[in-house]
């Protein structure tokens, strides 16, 4: 696992400054703490931080294809390595190195820009091709591993692993795009392709384009792999029975390679659990498996983790955290570079500081949720479309837009009550429904939130779009499979990997994603969603499978996630700290934000009126991000 960077002047074959590469570099050397290296040519420079997981000695970065034509610099991990290394040598290509980077080298000569159709794995990589004066880029199908970058007005093609990397260029331009913070405010965290800056962009998974010298304008991103939405190959139960634990064994199996200490996570959950549980019968020797415990019952799922750790006679390292483990707050808008309000960031981050001081490798099981319809948002959204399917929308919309805008919103009641976000859903389609369900604010209450100035600055656009640029791709499914399938796209990418990346990062860990294998994601889409949800229970094809294997309790207990107590804490040690924070110069000058409705928010918080803590956490992150961002 690395961190890499670049350079690139488009127009011009100027030398780059060695030392304006190295500062760029030296922002990212918590990715890759044991090398870090350069490459140079007139108006090129490439940038290595090194994390050395297998081939320790050698596969040094930026690598030079043995003919000399080719340069690459490499983020992630090529499970397939070895098989490709066979087959290329066999064609006539020569190695210099035991490693993976040598692979993608020699793949990219062979079957240039098609190179990435045959890696398996995770990655974000950059080639120089010295003869056609380009650069290629490319992400892997998932979004396990990042790519930034921005083209900048003196012709700099820059880009890197962290968006940190990017700012830290003098001629990188720091003005925001007003259409993300719309998102950020829907979402808790930007979508893909966009970043929180006007002019900077995250390659989209599955996802490549080449850069050209001569170029003026960013190409357009091109798409090698989708999730196989329209596949027409539905697995049956039997086929399910028969291959689900093999196939997902096997994606486990080829993550264990590793020259170093290698591990897991281990929540409690059915998905940590799983890939425990599998561990433990490929390999000989315990595993290490490392948890995260909390000092309040509610958010504590040690006892679980203890069961699986127990069965398979784990290595089990456990640390309790403080409840009110509060310090991170500016330290999270620092890892993660623009504004991100995912509250389980917090636990991430120590989860992946315990299994630092133990390995250097760890699997997780994140994936699982969006892959099997494990939230339970998709059950809610499946009764939702039934009601849909009833009545058309015609009928709906005057029915139910008018009992969302008059019921009132009931977070302290119990969850039959709470039919306002219900109600706004059934007067919208299916796909505006479930982006109305799942918003940390809803529109009404963004457009509360924003100031007038800054609601004319949108000129009508509405972070629905980020779901809208996929309705072609969500004909033919059924509302389950359409949820799912946004869910791979945004939440999983923009929420989940990313705040796994950056926590794993900031430790120097690399963390591999077994359920998020491609092969297997091609395989388990096709599940059915009634074998899916069955009873109002989510993930019930993974669960039925995993029974000889885990613990009833482990299984079929009630969801907790991986949770902090933000409502308690709002309304106790970090009350002051939300006033002065919220209602801060930062926040009042930045122009987005009605400065009595941010007084409301915290006021009907503090007084128990409302449960507003995810809000007032989306904003309390936004305005670390808007201060730090201002100081730097």
């Amino acid at each position: 696992m690395c961190g890499i960077a670049g350079i690139f002047h488009v127009t011009e074959q100027q030398a780059i400054e060695a030392d304006l590469i190295a500062s760029m570099n030296d922002k990212q050397v918590h990715r890759g703490p044991d090398a870090g290296d350069y490459y140079f040519e007139p108006g090129l420079a490439l940038a290595h931080r090194r994390l050395s997981i297998i081939d320790l000695e050698g596969s040094p970065q930026p690598m030079t294809s043995a003919c000399g034509r080719a340069v690459i610099v490499f983020n992630g991990e090529i499970y397939n390595f070895k098989a490709l290394h066979a087959e290329l040598k066999a064609k006539g290509y020569h190695f210099n190195t035991d490693g993976d980077t040598e692979t993608i080298l020699n793949a990219y000569l062979e079957w240039g820009e098609d190179c990435v159709h045959h890696l398996r794995g995770m990655f974000a990589f950059a080639v120089w091709d010295r003869n056609k004066q380009s650069l290629f880029v490319a992400r892997d199908r998932l979004g396990i591993k990042p790519l930034y970058f921005s083209l900048l007005d003196n012709g700099h093609f820059v880009f890197g692993s962290e968006l940190k990397v990017l700012t830290q260029h003098p001629r990188f331009d720091r003005k925001l795009r007003d259409t993300t913070v719309e998102d950020y405010f829907t979402f808790g965290y930007v979508p893909e392709p966009y970043t929180i800056y006007k002019n900077a962009y995250k390659l989209r998974p599955g996802h490549c384009f080449t850069v050209i010298r001569g170029q003026t304008q960013l190409p357009e991103q091109q798409e090698y792999w989708d999730i196989p939405v329209h596949s027409n190959v539905e697995l049956t139960e039997h086929e399910i029975a028969e291959q689900l634990v093999e196939r997902l064994k096997e994606a486990v199996d080829i993550r264990m390679v590793a020259d170093v200490p290698l591990g897991s996570f281990l929540s409690g959950g059915v998905d940590s659990s799983a890939v425990v549980a599998l561990m433990s019968q490929l390999q000989a020797d315990p595993v290490n498996a490392c948890s995260i415990g909390f000092d309040i019952a509610e958010f504590n799922e040690i006892d679980f983790a203890k069961q699986v750790a127990q069965r398979y006679k784990a290595n089990h390292h456990i640390e309790m955290v403080d409840q009110n483990d509060f310090e991170l707050i500016d330290k999270l808008a620092f890892l993660y570079d623009e504004p991100y309000a995912d509250s389980s960031a917090m636990p991430t981050y120590r989860v992946c500081e315990l299994a630092r001081k133990h390995v250097t490798v760890a699997l997780s099981g994140d994936g699982a949720d969006e892959l099997f319809a494990g939230y339970g948002r998709y059950r809610l959204h499946g009764h939702e479309e039934k009601v849909r399917a009833m009545l058309p929308l015609s009928l709906r919309k005057p029915i139910f837009a008018p009992l969302g805008a008059l019921y009132p919103k009931m977070d302290w009641a119990p969850r039959v009550l709470r039919g306002k976000t219900t109600f706004q859903s059934m007067a919208l389609d299916t796909v505006q429904g479930y982006h109305n369900s799942m918003s940390i604010l809803r529109q009404d209450e963004r457009m509360k939130l924003f100031s007038a100035e800054y609601q004319q600055s949108l000129n009508g656009y509405s972070s629905i779009a980020v779901f809208d640029q996929y309705r072609d791709k969500l004909t033919g499914l059924d509302p389950i499979k359409q949820a799912q399938y946004l869910d791979m796209k945004t939440y999983l990418v923009g929420d989940i990997l990313t705040k796994v990346d950056r926590a794993s990062m900031a430790h120097s860990l690399e963390v591999r994603v077994p359920f998020l294998d491609h092969k297997f994601v091609e395989w388990g889409f096709n599940a059915p969603t009634n074998l899916n949800l069955v009873a109002g229970v989510g993930k019930s094809t993974l669960k039925k499978q995993m029974e000889p294997h885990l613990p009833h309790d482990v299984l079929y207990r009630k969801k907790m996630g991986f949770s902090v107590p933000l409502a308690n804490w709002f309304r106790g040690p970090l009350k002051d700290r939300l006033y002065d924070s919220l209602l801060s110069e930062t926040m009042g000058q930045s122009g987005y934000f009605s400065s009595k409705q941010l007084k409301t928010l915290i006021d009907q918080h503090a007084k128990g009126i409302r449960d507003n803590s995810a809000s007032l956490w989306t904003l309390m992150m936004f305005e670390s991000f808007l201060r730090q961002s201002k100081a730097s």
